[in-house]
């Protein structure tokens, strides 16, 4: 049987909705069903039409599906990507994480495979802290975190992150560092761990 995967995304400029769609393209050589989810919007109109690439941003990825309850369930793995705020997670993505108590404690997160991306301003940002802080709701579900550490030249040329591929991003929105092949590693390995878990190791 195929993993379910659920490639669930918050991104205002657009940096962590490109992480998702490589995530996606990676899961899928390895024949992965993937969907490709965003977190609902919490910014006001006022302050997403002050910026002129957010509001290009939201208007491009309007047919996006908004991630539910239901997408949780359905998946056996979930790759997340969101920015670094301070260093920690965008309000976004724990106001979405915030809603799944009721999943939690009737045990429908138990044992699904979890690996988590971000982004920032510089590399010093707060990325690791990021990524950490999202796998602290994951120890949580009784998940099983499937960080990509070491195992793979890409994430060396990404910049070396063990916990989660991350990326800095410069001033005009551009990316900086090369992550597109760690991130399509870091895919391939959640879907072969969450293979193992589904079927059973052999």
């Amino acid at each position: 049987m195929s993993v379910k995967l659920a490639v669930i995304y918050y991104s205002s400029t657009g940096t962590n909705y490109q992480l998702a769609k490589w995530a996606k393209e990676g899961a899928e050589e390895l024949g992965a069903e993937v969907r490709v989810l965003k977190v609902p919007e919490l910014a006001p109109q006022a302050a997403i039409d002050s910026n002129p690439a957010w509001k290009a941003h939201v208007e491009a990825t309007k047919d996006v599906p908004e991630v539910t309850s239901a997408d949780l369930e359905w998946a056996d793995a979930y790759i997340f990507s969101v920015p670094t705020r301070f260093g920690n997670m965008a309000a976004q993505m724990r106001q979405f994480l915030d809603t799944t108590g009721g999943l939690w404690f009737h045990g429908k997160l138990a044992n699904k495979v979890v690996s988590g991306m971000t982004s920032a301003q510089n590399p010093h940002g707060g990325q690791e802290a990021t990524i950490l802080s999202l796998y602290t709701n994951m120890y949580h579900w009784g998940a099983i975190v499937a960080a990509p550490g070491y195992t793979d030249p890409s994430i060396f040329a990404a910049g070396g992150n063990p916990y989660g591929t991350s990326v800095s991003v410069d001033q005009e929105g551009k990316m900086i560092e090369n992550v597109e092949a760690a991130v399509k590693h870091q895919a391939k390995r959640t879907v072969t761990v969450a293979e193992w878990i589904k079927n059973g190791k052999k």
